[in-house]
């Protein structure tokens, strides 16, 4: 715990602080240093990608969709899967942990995260792509960042292995272990807070019922395909009824959070810089952009352009953030802020809940987030399908191995410290993204010129 608690101070701890006027000052971490310029940048390099190209994407979504060849993806479906596990523990926990530590403020940060971040996403997913290879064992294709980071370092030479590809593969393995022991110990404490039923119990069917999907070769996209639109759509309408009975609140819930953003209302020790760090860091834990889980999807998709899944996974981190991540926050900002004072973690949540719908609503939160955890967890064993395959080659031994550890992970988890769990998928996201950023810094020209053309073939 004490490695851990090294690594995640290094990644996520202050490298340094600007002074504030007041005498309060912002730390900033070596993962914000890089995401968020690097989203900025390539917001500035694709052109402000998030507006001008919102339109393509929309249209993209619902057009006809196929997957044109055997154990490949169409388009909506590698979006389905990027979004199950988008659309999972960082929307329902990561939010409520964001506002917890820094108020409402965080909430804006967020935002501001996800309108920078899906540039960066766009670029990741491109590369994915055009650096993706066939899949011998699964059908279809497989990519990501653990195969272009080769490509780049390698330069076209035949060589087996990459030292920051291997590096990626494996942080992306460890990152997906933390966030099944994040998985289950939220699903746990959800549920004995619904039905006092003892964390045990619920982590072993989680664990049974994951087993049965993650074992079988083709499920996971198949349980997918039904259960992400079913649940995000559930949960944008359960909000709306919310927001739909607090109507009048709404004006103030909002002055709140850009208040707060900025330091004007000090709620929380820190102010503004807890606000701004806490708001980047679940945002960035959230929607993933920059970190190089989403490409493993993308790479798969059969799309007639590389572009058009950079748009998808584009797409996918709106989605994300600013509709499901802003479902949660308004779920809590509307109850009485004195009913939450003290509560941290899915108490706090669940507290909201039962205020707007009493003790249903405890008990639709424990059933939310149980949808969420497991789809997320299906989701994260389908990117780690690429990784395994580039470090141990193209057999069913290594890749069921790693689905048995993802399994035990997930049982841990349901008996573990709340904070130590957290870190651990933190650390592995944080390292992911450093690998990753290695690569597409200087690689995302190739997604930019991509762009480019897929816009003028569209124009034409």
């Amino acid at each position: 715990m004490k490695l851990i608690s090294d690594v995640y101070g290094l990644l996520w701890g202050d490298l340094f602080t600007i002074p504030l006027p007041g005498g309060s000052s912002i730390g900033i971490s070596l993962l914000v240093l890089l995401l968020i310029p690097a989203g900025i940048y390539f917001t500035i390099r694709t052109k402000c990608l998030p507006i001008r190209c919102f339109p393509e994407m929309l249209r993209i979504s619902v057009e006809k969709q196929s997957h044109g060849k055997q154990g490949a993806l169409s388009g909506m479906q590698a979006l389905i899967v990027s979004t199950a596990t988008r659309v999972g523990m960082g929307n329902l926990v990561g939010v409520v942990a964001a506002i917890s530590a820094g108020g409402a403020g965080a909430v804006f940060w967020m935002w501001i995260t996800a309108l920078i971040g899906s540039s960066t996403a766009y670029i990741e997913a491109t590369l994915a792509q055009m650096h993706r290879q066939e899949d011998p064992l699964y059908g279809g294709y497989r990519g990501g960042p653990a195969y272009y980071i080769h490509h780049f370092f390698t330069r076209g030479k035949t060589k087996r292995y990459s030292v920051i590809a291997v590096l990626f593969a494996l942080s992306g393995l460890l990152c997906w272990c933390g966030v099944s022991q994040v998985i289950s110990n939220s699903v746990s404490e959800a549920f004995y807070n619904a039905f006092n039923l003892p964390p045990i119990v619920s982590t072993v069917i989680l664990v049974a019922l994951a087993a049965v999907i993650v074992l079988r070769k083709n499920a996971t996209v198949k349980v997918l395909d039904i259960m992400v639109p079913v649940m995000a759509a559930f949960y944008f309408v359960i909000t709306l009824i919310i927001i739909g009975k607090n109507i009048a609140l709404l004006p103030d819930v909002f002055k709140r959070i850009f208040e707060e953003a900025f330091g004007l209302r000090q709620v929380v020790a820190g102010g503004f810089g807890a606000a701004l760090m806490n708001g980047v860091k679940r945002g960035l834990f959230s929607n993933e952009a920059g970190s190089g889980s989403a490409p493993c999807a993308a790479a798969a998709a059969n799309v007639s352009h590389p572009a058009k899944s950079g748009l998808f996974q584009a797409f996918g981190v709106f989605i994300d953030t600013l509709v499901i991540c802003s479902c949660t926050a308004m779920i809590m900002l509307l109850a009485p802020a004195d009913l939450l004072d003290g509560l941290t973690g899915m108490a706090l949540l669940q507290t909201a809940m039962q205020h707007h719908f009493g003790n249903v609503g405890v008990i639709f939160t424990a059933v939310a987030l149980w949808l969420f955890s497991f789809s997320t967890f299906i989701g994260i064993l389908y990117y780690a399908r690429s990784n395994v395959a580039y470090l141990f080659g193209d057999n069913w031994l290594s890749q069921t191995i790693y689905k048995i550890l993802a399994l035990v992970m997930l049982f841990i988890g349901g008996l573990a410290a709340y904070t130590f769990v957290w870190d651990l998928g933190d650390i592995g996201v944080g390292l992911m993204t450093v690998f990753n950023m290695i690569a597409i810094l200087p690689m995302g020209g190739q997604a930019v010129r991509a762009l480019n053309e897929y816009m003028a073939t569209r124009k034409k």
